[in-house]
């Protein structure tokens, strides 16, 4: 299998139809397209770690969730971060590909990973935007509170830290991973009582008991990266031969 081919498979499960309008995914760096796949490093985001790693390890292939270049280049240097890693991945002969918004849209992407991580019950695409997933809490289970549910998802997602706002019990739960606080209104217009996401803001957690909604924040990193395990189990369906790594390339430090 060629890098073209792989990136075929992949855009055929996760399609740039899907993508975002503003986004730029897709292929990001493609010295080689007829290069043997042959050893894969997956990765949420393409740090120049991540690519120093991959030169070293002698990974032909990396595929990351975030792009690696979102904004247009003028030009190349190596006095520029973005470019640098360029620079790098040609000069070493290495093909990567990025799948952002179509991959938080798709069918057991993002969205659908988190909430199965964190055991919700019948996940549906919400209607308005195909990013977002609207799930509940199983009717088995007693009313849930809102610090219960943001301690389990701590658990489930092993954040190290977990912020949460609101009021009410916890039964529909609109869920988006990584910087989800366009998507209020969407949670709001679902009949959800509660927004988990990565990332929100200092304004809308202070307004989310007034707008009577809940808002956990979670992590951009912990509530994406677990896609990265759906990312190499497709991979390996399309050929068990190749040899696939997973790197952490959160570089964010937390004092506890």
């Amino acid at each position: 299998m060629t890098f073209l081919e792989l990136y075929s498979k992949l855009d055929e499960r996760f399609p740039k139809s899907l993508s975002c309008e503003w986004d730029n995914d897709g292929i990001m760096c493609m010295p080689a397209p007829d290069r043997q796949v042959k050893k894969v490093l997956i990765s949420l985001d393409i740090t120049e770690d991540v690519v120093d790693f991959a030169i070293e390890n002698r990974f032909d292939t990396i595929v990351s969730h975030h792009p690696l270049v979102f904004h247009s280049q003028k030009s190349l240097s190596v006095e520029n971060y973005t470019q640098r890693k360029l620079i790098k991945l040609v000069k070493a002969n290495i093909n990567a590909m990025s799948f952002h918004t179509r991959l938080d849209a798709a069918t057991d992407g993002v969205n659908d990973v988190l909430s199965n991580l964190v055991h919700l019950y019948n996940a549906e695409v919400d209607s308005i935007d195909p990013i977002g997933r609207v799930a509940s809490i199983r009717e088995s289970e007693n009313d849930v509170t809102l610090p219960e549910f943001a301690k389990w998802v701590k658990l489930c997602l092993n954040s190290p830290c977990v912020f949460y706002s609101g009021n009410r019990v916890v039964k529909k739960v609109y869920i988006c991973g990584g910087d989800g606080k366009d998507m209020i209104p969407a949670a709001i217009a679902n009949g959800a009582d509660t927004l988990l996401t990565g990332r929100a803001s200092y304004n809308t957690m202070i307004d989310a008991k007034d707008m009577g909604l809940n808002i956990i924040e979670a992590g951009h990193y912990y509530t994406e990266n677990p896609v990265c395990i759906a990312l190499e189990n497709y991979i390996s369906s399309l050929d068990n031969s190749v040899k696939i790594e997973k790197i952490e390339s959160n570089n964010i430090q937390i004092i506890k």
